[in-house]
């Protein structure tokens, strides 16, 4: 393919685009996705989640992209927001994290969801923290938090719905996996969507503007409930890493006209537009 960046249609240079994921750099998935985005000529560079970022590090970038529900990446994203940096899952789907309005918006767009109350109710329930910040504590069963649902009384197998927006269309796949209510979570496989639950996943994913969310549901008397909203999820055992990458890919062409570097024409092509 030669270097992406190489010169334009002038002869004139041209800067590659440069992308910062708010990510370990060791996740398992996400250091795929950039090793191959710098395979076809993207810079990558990771910044540690919790870690304050500002101008001197956001300022030089095509996209910033987020894969935790943490205040600092709130801060980066708000900041890109005002500054017209384009983001990969911004400000606005992070606020799914927010459990009220993540629970508003899985009822939204046509999910069955657990009834919810910052009062602890008084029959079986979830605890949760108010925020799905990553430092937090799991939900428990029974237990004490700042914001309850109303406890599906499900096996302990949650089926976890992924969805990618790759500028084409909105991938959808399911990992099936035991409950962390009931213990440890372990993945089981990979099962074949309900095409309803896909597409209603799907208007979630369009009407938060979100290019990657995940849905957890559980199945009690053959009806589907969704318990949880994820804005930033890991997309482990699911084998979207080509997904993702278009997603970015895609994500750079549409916003060329607003980011300092050029995007190359070999990255366009890449993408269906």
């Amino acid at each position: 393919m030669g270097d992406p960046g190489g010169t334009n249609s002038n002869g004139e240079a041209m800067n590659r685009p440069r992308v910062g994921l708010i990510c370990n750099e060791k996740h398992a998935v996400f250091s795929e996705v950039a090793a191959r985005l710098e395979r076809v000529g993207v810079e990558t560079t990771f910044f540690e989640p919790g870690r304050s970022l500002g101008e001197s590090e956001l300022s030089g970038l095509s996209l910033l992209m987020n894969k935790k529900v943490d205040p600092e990446s709130f801060r980066a994203l708000a900041w890109a927001e005002s500054n017209g940096l384009p983001t990969w899952n911004g400000f606005v789907p992070l606020l799914l994290g927010i459990r009220p309005l993540g629970d508003w918006a899985l009822d939204r767009v046509g999910f069955r969801v657990p009834l919810g109350s910052f009062e602890k109710p008084v029959g079986d329930h979830v605890a949760k923290t108010l925020v799905d910040f990553h430092s937090q504590p799991d939900p428990v069963l029974n237990g004490d938090g700042e914001w309850y649902q109303a406890h599906v009384p499900a096996p302990a197998i949650d089926y976890k719905y992924y969805a990618v927006a790759t500028g084409s269309t909105i991938e959808v796949r399911v990992l099936k996996t035991t409950s962390k209510l009931h213990g440890e979570k372990r993945p089981l496989e990979l099962v074949a969507p309900d095409p309803d639950l896909a597409d209603t996943v799907r208007r979630l994913v369009t009407m938060t503007d979100a290019q990657a969310l995940g849905v957890d549901l559980v199945v009690d008397d053959g009806e589907y409930w969704a318990v949880d909203v994820n804005p930033a999820p890991s997309f482990r055992h699911t084998g979207m890493e080509d997904d993702l990458v278009a997603s970015v890919l895609a994500r750079l062409v549409a916003t060329r006209e607003r980011v300092e570097a050029d995007v190359p024409e070999s990255l366009r092509e890449m993408v269906e537009l």
